[in-house]
């Protein structure tokens, strides 16, 4: 799945960053001392923002952010730096200049409401500093998968530093993600897709883009100050794709409960930059991204999204026991580890699961019955076609997906794109390999792995007379009878 391919991707992320503070409390009474409301602090919590928020969306799906940009000599650049030692998988690249205030933006909230916003900045940026921010990146980009450019329009991200951007990914033979600010196009050309929202899209074309008629009206003059792709943020429309001599791709949003919106470009550009990393298509990379930005405009504040949430959300399902069981590999790894030291003996075996019956039931109890743990390797739709033939499966991925983690006997569930499940084995070397009886411990995909680090192979006994084939044919045979 295109998530897994996440995992371990190196991220530079490039632009403005500022620390994010959030005083949350509730308000019960209107201030004595003037007409304004009182808020009744009762936490304070801090983020990296801006192009921050981008690094922490990258790791929290899994890649490595390494976050070039600049910051003061000052409490705000102390709290970045003590929330990067906070979170594995966050590293700073940072250029520090002591006449630079580090952005900081303070938001008082009260439940999910914004009352205000404190803004500290400065937007004269001082001499001599992008050089400094150009060699960082390019010191980054040397060990990096893909670049973010994340300008939030405070003075870092300058066409000079986008054309330097650029190139060093030209010659890294990596892609880069804008997400731009300014109101031409033109500055950002040079990378490889752009991703701005409608606001953006009328200011730099100077035409109004709220209805789809608009947008498709406006975005040929985007498309030609930019040259290249653009991903769209509609917010509650979802995204859309423009390429060039191309029909554009509208991928509805996916979210039921909108609750902040803040942030949600940040997690379009991370998830983008991640999927392009692993080598998805840009029409995959962007459904990822609009399913991701539709679980994060439903949390409060810059949230950001787990690699587990993106998958039960990239199929199509809410379920709770999906969402905590269905893991990319390096979760699976992760995982495996822990439940290693704690000396649990890890089970592992594979299937189509098309339609559940009692015989996969009896086998999944029996194979639970042997391990700790068990971890079921479910063939994907296309996995399924080639395997069984283009009429199968009869149930999409998302539905056995649900079905199999909702069983008690299961504790994990992977999903797997190609015919056999061999990378899985390799990576997570499970303690036992379980298969039905109907084959050998030499027909078992895997065996060879397994019995060479020292694991075991069981063979399960079958109930009699149940098979996903045999059903659908005797229902095919029924209805044409």
């Amino acid at each position: 799945m295109i998530v897994d391919d996440f995992q371990g991707k190196r991220i530079v992320v490039v632009g403005d960053v500022m620390l994010d503070h959030f005083v949350r409390g509730g308000v019960g009474r209107v201030s004595p001392e003037a007409p304004t409301l009182v808020l009744n602090v009762r936490e304070d919590s801090w983020a990296v923002g801006g192009a921050g928020n981008v690094a922490r969306n990258v790791v929290s799906l899994g890649g490595t952010a390494l976050l070039v940009g600049l910051v003061g000599e000052d409490f705000a650049a102390r709290r970045i730096e003590e929330l990067f030692a906070e979170e594995a998988g966050l590293e700073s690249r940072l250029v520090t200049h002591p006449a630079w205030p580090t952005i900081e933006k303070t938001r008082f909230i009260a439940g999910d409401t914004h009352l205000l916003r404190a803004d500290r900045e400065s937007r004269t940026v001082p001499d001599a500093v992008e050089p400094r921010i150009v060699a960082a990146l390019e010191a980054a980009a040397a060990e990096a998968d893909a670049i973010v450019i994340s300008d939030y329009a405070k003075g870092i991200v300058t066409p000079s530093l986008v054309a330097a951007a650029a190139g060093i990914a030209a010659r890294a033979g990596i892609p880069v993600v804008a997400d731009p600010k300014r109101p031409d196009f033109a500055a950002y050309r040079g990378c490889t897709v752009l991703t701005p929202n409608r606001k953006e899209l009328a200011a730099a074309t100077g035409l109004p883009a709220d209805s789809t008629a608009e947008i498709h009206a406006a975005m040929p003059e985007a498309l030609r100050q930019f040259g290249g792709p653009i991903v769209l943020t509609r917010s509650e429309q979802g995204i859309s794709l423009f390429e060039p001599g191309r029909a554009p791709l509208h991928d509805p949003a996916r979210n039921r409960e909108l609750r902040d919106v803040s942030g949600a470009g940040d997690t379009v550009a991370a998830t983008l930059a991640l999927a392009l990393a692993g080598g998805a298509a840009l029409a995959d990379a962007t459904r990822a991204a609009n399913a991701a930005a539709g679980l994060v405009v439903g949390k409060s504040g810059t949230a950001t999204v787990s690699a587990g949430e993106l998958i039960a959300a990239m199929l199509h399902t809410e379920a709770p026991t999906l969402e905590s069981k269905l893991a990319p590999l390096a979760a699976a790894q992760a995982m495996r580890t822990h439940w290693q030291r704690q000396g649990l003996r890890v089970g592992f075996t594979i299937g189509c699961f098309d339609i559940v019956h009692r015989g996969h039931v009896s086998l999944l109890r029996e194979a639970r019955a042997r391990v700790d743990k068990l971890i079921v390797a479910l063939n994907t739709d296309a996995s399924v076609a080639r395997l069984k033939g283009p009429e199968r499966p009869i149930q999409a991925e998302a539905a056995r997906a649900e079905v199999i983690a909702a069983m008690e006997a299961v504790d994990m569930v992977m999903l797997f794109d190609e015919d056999t499940p061999l990378r899985l084995i390799e990576a997570l070397k499970p303690d036992v390999l379980l298969k039905g009886s109907d084959y050998t411990v030499q027909t078992d995909v895997g065996h060879e792995i397994v019995l060479g680090y020292g694991g075991a192979v069981e063979l399960v006994d079958l109930v009699e007379g149940y098979s996903t084939t045999r059903i659908v044919e005797r229902s095919r045979a029924a209805v044409g009878a």
